[in-house]
């Protein structure tokens, strides 16, 4: 049965109000949807340019009741957005991600492990709860390693590399000894990302897959397409499209993999939005990444 579709005029909400908000905004207003943005900041860039910006804490259960009452469909700009408030926003209105999805991509053990039963390889790792665990991750693991918090790590915050034990021990406890994910440091030829689009229909589309380098952590430039064999950039799009049917997602979905020598890919995370590695649609592709956001929260092809 086909969804209803929601066309232009309705009222489109995005909760986050950065640079992917406010790219999200531009592509809605053009298309003539109206926007409201769940924002605290006063400043938010996407605040700025929608046409309702309202400027509340995530958590703020009358923030989040007048967004509900405003909007026809909700959408997220980043996936930090505590997914409470996304699943009381889903019981007064539709949101696209689903909740389930954001508590997928919110904590590193709970999204390797369902990227392992949705098809995917992760890299391999050992899920760290307390410092009773670092011996046997160590053993299963092995050195050098990457000590990732489970939560709340980007733009390699949260992340250390360790060689021994005792470093393993000492960036536990200097990260507060939270839950970790070690992972083993594998030598990769390059990253990339596959970003798809999913609607409510089932129907998937693609962006060409970009190479992806980074400077301290944090995205520097994106290669596209990318320099990688066809065979390969073919088969992240699948990977990445076999992740969206798995959670029956809906939205764009980044996800990035680590290419190995031997042309191995390796599943490193996802992300529940547009991408910063997707920046090149706006100008490159016929639909930007952002416009097809639009298209897959109101159900358009």
């Amino acid at each position: 049965m086909a969804v209803k579709e929601i066309l232009p005029g309705a009222t489109l909400g995005v909760l986050g109000g950065g640079q992917l908000g406010r790219m999200f905004c531009v592509a809605a207003r053009t298309m003539g949807y109206s926007v409201v943005v769940l924002d605290p900041d006063p400043a938010s860039g996407a605040g700025q340019i929608a046409d309702v910006h309202i400027r509340a804490d995530y958590t703020d259960q009358s923030a989040l009741d007048d967004m509900a009452k405003q909007c026809d469909v909700i959408t997220l700009e980043f996936e930090n957005i505590p997914s409470k408030s996304v699943r009381f926003l889903s019981t007064k209105t539709t949101v696209y991600p689903a909740a389930e999805s954001l508590e997928i991509a919110q904590n590193r053990d709970r999204e390797k492990q369902f990227a392992l039963n949705a098809g995917l390889q992760p890299v391999p790792y050992f899920a760290i709860h307390d410092s009773s665990d670092l011996e046997q991750a160590a053993r299963d693991v092995g050195f050098p390693a990457i000590l990732k918090s489970k939560t709340m790590g980007y733009d390699g915050k949260g992340q250390y590399v360790v060689t021994s034990m005792d470093e393993l021990q000492t960036a536990f406890e200097s990260m507060g000894k939270v839950g970790c994910v070690l992972e083993k440091r594998i030598n990769i030829r390059c990253e990339v990302s596959a970003i798809v689009a999913r609607n409510d229909n089932a129907e998937i589309a693609s962006f060409p897959v970009a190479e992806n380098q980074h400077r301290n952590g944090i995205l520097h430039m994106s290669i596209v397409p990318a320099r990688v064999d066809e065979k390969v950039a073919k088969l992240a799009v699948e990977k990445a499209s076999l992740l969206a049917e798995a959670m029956s997602y809906v939205g764009i979905l980044a996800v990035e993999f680590f290419v190995s020598d031997d042309d191995v890919l390796y599943f490193n995370e996802m992300a529940p939005r547009p991408h910063n590695s997707g920046h090149y649609t706006k100008d490159a592709c016929v639909t930007s990444q952002f416009e097809q956001q639009v298209r897959m929260m109101c159900g358009l092809p």
